[in-house]
Formats: structure tokens, C-alpha cells, sequence
């Protein structure tokens, strides 16, 4: 009897760590390679704007979908996924402030845990969340062109 009580015991606790949770990107784990997150964009929508990369160097890839209003951008070194960044186009600081509240408080909501702010006025917000797999920052400056950004970076 007492072989079998440990023996659940051990079955529960293995069951226990495999159920924590991956580092994600919207479902994706950012632990799969670049090809293959970028072929799981793809199934979404988004294709690769190589007009749009910030150099021809392969390290950042931009996704865009039209149907979207933001496009990431993927930032890969030695065959893995180091950060994942959303950039949303939207015309008014008014709306950018709502979306950046939106974001924030579902963030909140999905990790029960408060975001680190070390920036809050009205048009310049940061929103920080540290989770085990990594970080997650919601920046909004609303200056002549409002900017909302969401980065999802992966803990080294």
C-alpha cells in the first residue's frame, strides 16, 4: 500500500511541473525556431515584408497582415526566437490610450500579476510584466504620431 501512495504521489508531482505554462506569443510557444513561428504566422495571416526588415540581415523578420491593425516583428539570433514585437498603427492618441489600458488590464487578467509602471502619465505609458519564461512591456507614446508597442521578450 505504501509503494502504491508513493507511486501517486510521484504521478502527481511529474503532472504538476509538465502543466507549467511556456513563455507564449498569443498561443505559440516562443520556443519553437523562427521558421517554424513564422509558418504558424502564416496559418494566421501575416505574411513576411521583406521590404519592411530593418536590415537584410535575416535577424528581424516583419510580419503584416492586412486584416490586422499592427504587424510583428521577430527577433532571432542563433536559430532562436528572442523577441516577438507588436507595432500598432492607429490614428489618435485617444484611441491608442484606450487600446494600451485594453491591453494592459487583459495582460493583468490572463497572469494575475501587476505590471511593474514605472511611466504612467497621458501620453507616455510602460507597463511591465515579469513572468517565468520572460517579459512582457506595453509602451504607448503618443507624440505627433502615436506609437503603441507591445515586446514579448524571452528570459536568457
Amino acid at each position: 500500500m505504501k509503494k502504491v501512495f508513493v507511486a501517486v504521489v510521484a504521478f502527481l508531482a511529474l503532472c504538476a511541473c509538465s502543466s507549467e505554462k511556456s513563455f507564449e506569443y498569443r498561443g505559440l510557444p516562443l520556443s519553437l525556431a523562427p521558421s517554424a513561428f513564422i509558418d504558424s504566422m502564416s496559418y494566421r495571416g501575416f505574411a513576411v515584408d521583406s521590404a519592411a526588415a530593418p536590415d537584410s540581415t535575416g535577424r528581424v523578420v516583419v510580419l503584416k497582415n492586412p486584416a490586422e491593425k499592427y504587424h510583428v516583428l521577430l527577433a532571432q539570433a542563433g536559430g532562436a526566437l528572442q523577441a516577438v514585437q507588436e507595432n500598432y498603427v492607429i490614428s489618435t492618441n485617444d484611441s491608442t490610450r484606450q487600446l494600451w489600458q485594453q491591453l494592459r488590464d487583459q495582460l493583468e487578467k490572463d497572469f494575475g500579476a501587476w505590471p511593474n509602471c514605472p511611466v504612467l502619465k497621458d501620453d507616455h505609458k510602460v507597463a511591465k510584466f515579469e513572468l517565468p519564461g520572460g517579459f512582457i512591456t506595453v509602451t504607448l507614446k503618443n507624440t505627433y504620431t502615436p506609437t503603441l508597442q507591445v515586446l514579448y521578450e524571452v528570459k536568457k
